[in-house]
């Protein structure tokens, strides 16, 4: 755990109404190979045989992989028993995940994949439960933080806030989900939540230090914000990911993308939430950082299960996430996409691979 002092509070300036991104544009050729993007006529020319291995680099899981599957349908069966709309994104609000039933499958996936990077947490801040009554929770995607969180503290009210209306239509009482674009300026009156939640917002935010500004804004004094979030680049400690790999240009592709977007993919490596966090006013910041590998290889359970459960959200709608990036910002054709992709699986199963992202959780109190 490290922490970092903020300065002494100045008073919050108001987030001004943020425009909403121009459609992408095309990324040219000539950028992408500056950006070090290798062509997507490369990964055709790649041979696409698995090498199996019969080391059993899952060993410090125990029975942890076999159980995945069971529980996998348990968090699938539960979104899909209540239903789920699939209307497209409201206003000129633009996105770059789809809505649809695959990619909501892996989105619960990947709310269980995030809590087990907590240690089995919903946040890391230091709530007091009595005192937490109104909480925010943006971006929320299918809901599955916002549902748990409002059944662990069964006193608050939660809103959960998206630009689409993706979450199930029986919620616990204390819930309700909402329209809205967070990069626009916020309706909710100053002071007015004891806890804020912004979980893996990257290619999300257009401004980061306004979204910061608008939490300070409506978070009570005493409340506190958390963001959690991912780095893109993945890196190996013994050299295992060799440069012109799937896995080496994963990185080049998802920033340079964002850069395209207008939304950065570079969160972690900028440090943006701890700097904007401090910008905007919030004192004794705090953070975690988290090894992420991807797969089972890693010696350590707990870093192994981290793993096991990434490359399952993942796996899950590869082409879902990539889909956007690779084709609207990048040009790829959809069959191009597909066979980078199978590369990208090869090589996340691939043992002698060692492979991983680091991600960062950061929260924050508003003085009182």
């Amino acid at each position: 755990m490290a922490s970092s002092s903020a300065q002494s509070p100045q008073s919050p300036k108001a987030a001004s109404p943020t425009p909403a991104a121009a459609p992408a544009a095309l990324l040219s050729e000539e950028a992408a190979t500056a950006a070090g993007i290798l062509p997507a006529s490369h990964w055709a020319d790649q041979p696409l045989h698995e090498e199996h291995s019969d080391d059993d680099t899952a060993s410090t899981l125990g029975s942890i992989a076999s159980s995945t599957a069971s529980l996998t349908s348990t968090i699938i069966e539960y979104r899909t028993h209540h239903g789920r709309t699939y209307h497209g994104e409201i206003g000129d609000a633009e996105g770059w995940e789809p809505n649809d039933k695959r990619h909501l499958e892996s989105m619960d996936i990947a709310h269980h994949c995030f809590t087990i990077c907590t240690g089995g947490k919903l946040f890391l801040s230091p709530l007091d439960k009595k005192k937490v009554q109104k909480v925010l929770d943006v971006g929320t995607g299918t809901g599955m933080w916002a549902i748990d969180f409002a059944d662990e503290f069964p006193h608050a009210e939660v809103i959960g806030t998206d630009i689409t209306p993706i979450q199930p239509s029986w919620v616990p009482p204390n819930v309700k989900f909402e329209l809205d674009d967070c990069n626009r300026e916020w309706t909710w009156p100053e002071n007015t939540f004891d806890f804020i939640n912004l979980r893996m917002l990257i290619g999300v935010i257009q401004d980061w230090d306004a979204v910061f500004r608008e939490a300070y804004r409506t978070c009570k004094p005493g409340g506190y914000v958390e963001s959690m979030c991912a780095s893109c680049h993945f890196v190996s400690d013994d050299g295992s990911i060799k440069p012109g790999t799937a896995l080496a240009q994963w990185g080049n592709i998802w920033y340079e993308g964002g850069r395209a977007f207008g939304r950065t993919f570079e969160v972690y490596n900028k440090d943006i939430q701890r700097k904007d966090m401090e910008a905007a006013g919030f004192v004794d910041i705090e953070f975690k950082d988290m090894v992420i590998p991807v797969g089972v290889w890693h010696p350590d359970k707990d870093a192994a299960e981290r793993g096991l459960w990434w490359k399952m959200t993942l796996e899950a709608d590869l082409e879902g996430y990539l889909n956007y990036i690779c084709h609207t910002l990048l040009g790829w054709k959809e069959e191009e996409t597909k066979v980078y992709c199978a590369h990208v699986r090869k090589e996340w199963n691939d043992p002698k691979i060692h492979g991983y992202v680091m991600g960062r959780v950061v929260w924050g109190r508003k003085p009182e």
